[in-house]
């Protein structure tokens, strides 16, 4: 198929390769040129404007928040305009569900398709190609759509016609994702504090939840490998801030999400917000006495 690829930072990167990997054919755009001009060494098409990209049909945007994706699609020259009618714009990002209605209605007066597609995973599973992927949207552009996003994780989950819901999981599972970093970080200040190494509090734990999250996160975690950052803390900030804007909205009370976004904000505060978001373990090191970049035991 040929298609449009708007947003090739850490994770578009990863997508859009994997995209032309499957046979097809991408025009890809990036703001910084060099990004897409590294992906046609792949095989990827550079596209030279927003415009050029969306006039393939069916393009998709991997972009950081409402107001990146809102400049690509609403601007001059952006998306909506130059999507061709019966088009389908694929938005794989994290955005708020105010947004995604707004998207999903404004491409729909144009005669345009939307689906949210927000994916789970970290960089590296962007490149492999071990994503989970979240849809929604009319059940016909889903379908359109699919074995583009089968091609870029390793399960789709359809959640139905309504675009937004795809957003609402996305956010869910991002909160899910900070509670047990918040978890994890008060559980490794008290080990520290109290004599275990983390590296075998974490080999203890694994074999308790078995869960690849936890291993993961556990294990920067306890080593300390905030950087580079596979998700920044400010990102993690704005999506624990649209969690609880769609909490609000739902009538459903988030008091976890209000603690992590706290602890959030005095990491950013701390110098912390262009590192990885699991670094809210220094934060709650620091709050135990343990001394900034000390997660370690104290002899």
């Amino acid at each position: 198929m040929k298609i449009g690829f708007v947003g090739l930072g850490q994770m578009g990167s990863g997508i859009a390769r994997n995209l032309v990997k499957a046979g097809h054919e991408v025009h890809a755009y990036n703001r910084t040129a060099s990004r897409a001009e590294e992906l046609a060494a792949d095989g990827a098409q550079v596209a030279r404007t927003i415009a050029d990209a969306a006039a393939t049909g069916l393009v998709f945007t991997m972009l950081s928040d409402d107001h990146a994706v809102e400049q690509c699609v609403f601007g001059e020259d952006g998306i909506l305009a130059a999507l061709p009618r019966g088009g389908l714009h694929v938005s794989l990002s994290t955005i708020s569900v105010d947004f995604s209605r707004r998207l999903a209605e404004e491409h729909a007066k144009r005669g345009q398709e939307y689906v949210a597609s927000p994916v789970f995973g970290r960089p590296q599973f962007a490149e492999s190609a071990q994503l989970l992927v979240v849809a929604a949207g009319p059940e016909r552009a889903v379908q359109k759509a699919r074995p583009l996003l089968e091609a870029i994780g390793r399960k789709l989950f359809v959640l139905g016609s309504d675009a937004p819901l795809a957003n609402v999981l996305k956010l869910s599972g991002n909160f899910l994702i900070a509670s047990m970093l918040e978890a994890l970080s008060e559980t490794f200040a008290l080990a520290g504090k109290s004599g275990i190494e983390p590296l075998k509090c974490l080999e203890i734990l694994n074999n308790i939840f078995q869960s690849p999250v936890y291993e993961i996160y556990g294990k920067i975690i306890a080593e300390e490998r905030f950087e580079p950052p596979g998700f920044k803390m400010l990102l993690g900030l704005k999506d624990v801030r649209l969690a609880l804007a769609a909490g609000e909205a739902a009538a459903v009370p988030m008091p976890l999400a209000s603690l992590i976004r706290d602890h959030m904000i005095s990491g950013i505060a701390r110098g912390m917000g262009e590192i990885d978001w699991s670094a809210i373990a220094r934060v709650v090191a620091e709050d135990a006495g343990l001394g900034t970049q000390k997660l370690k035991v104290k002899g």
